[in-house]
């Protein structure tokens, strides 16, 4: 299925996340799979490269496939990566070979037919290598269109010496009912639990809540929508505790995620913990360094006592385009930089591997290798409990085709009901509204309830 409207839309969308579209010069257009005589075949990918380490993997890549080059494109962030990709696929030229997507932008992509099914070079067999959150984001009509590289299972990490002086222990956080509680005594001694101003910034932890919630506020079904905000059960449970913490002032609703007064506040002791993926660690080590050996992380809480559901806040993939003639050089990179020797290389380098063969080892839980972050957690062995919860049972959960509209406009409809103008409820019946109109306009067949 290939549809102008939506490829537009999509460039749309992403756009207003990153204001100018990152230039992708190089396309996966050229050679045929096979080599030419001694001829490497060359294939193009784009991606970011935050933590400075690709160029490491391509090289071991290079010497274990000496019949493939690969030529890196950094292309900048995420969103500057999917914006010119959206570029490529309306061009009708210019795509990589492959591609590194945040994992709920993987749909949009697959969707409208721009990326390929790696089912057909037996991905499909690796359901069980991989964990469940991650595995269940990269797939679309029940087959995967790229491999996970990493994963970000929702934790909550907490700072130690604030709950002790509010005579809450942490460890005895075991459901949403039991923070509600520890909420209001630590707001009583003048912090906050944590903060959630609805803005844009805190979509990724809404979207993880609501899913551990065993909310479905978006339904894909091909050109079919499905859009309930607020009538669905898991949305409603949602909507309820959130009010309650804005009506009791027991949330910081001025904060952002991710501001200077976020990581200050993070530093004195003002948010005292967060729900967030577990790739946060390093994080509070730079941006709450006077903290050191307060903070501990443990297993978010349950809406309902003795479960134990987990979710996903961010992550990572790799995808090969339907514009590349090499998909076969291609699905190796792929596959390599993801379930083969590429993906413990990422994950020596700090990446939490989503590969439960690399979570279950003994090496990657070994205190002596991950002692700078250990000790900033007081001497918690982090990479165990990550581990753990990285392989918690998760529901099933979609994104929607134009995830990064649904972002975009989070904070224009939900950070109201933040600022105490309309409740959470109807915040996010605007938000459904909006949402419906954004798919409709691409396209879509949208169904709202609510």
């Amino acid at each position: 299925m290939r549809n102008g409207k939506k490829i537009v839309a999509a460039t749309a969308a992403a756009a207003t996340l990153v204001g100018m579209a990152a230039c992708g010069s190089s396309n996966g257009a050229g050679d045929a799979d096979a080599s030419n005589g001694d001829a490497a075949t060359e294939i193009v990918i784009w991606g970011w490269d935050s933590g400075n380490v690709i160029n490491d993997v391509i090289e071991a890549f290079e010497e274990e496939n000496p019949d493939i080059t690969v030529k890196f494109n950094n292309t900048g962030t995420a969103a500057d990566t999917q914006t010119a990709l959206s570029n490529a696929v309306q061009a009708g030229n210019g795509a990589p070979d492959a591609v590194m997507l945040e994992d709920p932008t993987v749909t949009q992509f697959a969707v409208t037919g721009d990326l390929v099914d790696l089912s057909q070079f037996g991905a499909d067999e690796y359901a069980d290598d991989f964990t469940a959150g991650p595995w269940n984001k990269v797939q679309y009509d029940g087959k995967p269109y790229a491999l996970p590289i990493d994963c970000g299972p929702e934790m909550f990490f907490y700072n130690k010496a604030v709950f002790d002086e509010a005579g809450v222990n942490a460890e005895d956080i075991k459901t949403w009912d039991d923070y509600y509680e520890a909420a209001k005594k630590i707001r009583a001694i003048g912090s906050y639990i944590t903060n959630n101003a609805g803005s844009s910034m805190e979509y990724q932890p809404f979207t993880a809540q609501v899913w551990q919630a065993g909310a479905q506020p978006w339904k894909v079904d091909g050109e079919n929508i499905t859009i309930d905000m607020t009538e669905d059960e898991g949305m409603q449970r949602y909507i309820e505790f959130q009010q309650k913490l804005i009506d009791e002032d027991l949330i910081d609703t001025k904060t952002q995620n991710w501001s200077d007064d976020w990581n200050r506040e993070l530093n004195d002791g003002t948010l005292a913990s967060l729900t967030i993926g577990g790739w946060m660690p390093i994080n509070l080590i730079n941006g709450a360094p006077d903290q050191a050996g307060n903070w501990r992380v443990t297993t978010m809480p349950q809406w309902e006592e003795g479960q134990s559901i987990g979710a996903e806040d961010g992550g990572s993939a790799w995808a090969i385009t339907t514009q590349s003639d090499k998909q076969e050089a291609a699905y190796r990179w792929v596959e390599y930089i993801t379930h083969g020797n590429g993906a413990v290389l990422n994950s020596q380098t700090g990446t939490l591997s989503c590969l439960k063969s690399i979570l279950n080892s003994d090496e990657f839980t070994d205190a002596d290798s991950n002692k700078e972050t250990n000790d900033y957690f007081g001497g918690q062995n982090v990479n165990e409990i990550l581990a753990e919860a990285a392989q918690a049972d998760v529901t099933e959960f979609q994104y929607l085709p134009y995830n990064p509209y649904a972002q975009s406009t989070f904070g224009d409809q939900i950070s109201r009901a933040y600022n105490k103008e309309i409740t959470l409820e109807e915040a996010f019946a605007n938000y459904a509204k909006a949402l419906a109109d954004n798919g409709e306009q691409q396209g879509y067949t949208v169904t709202l309830k609510g």
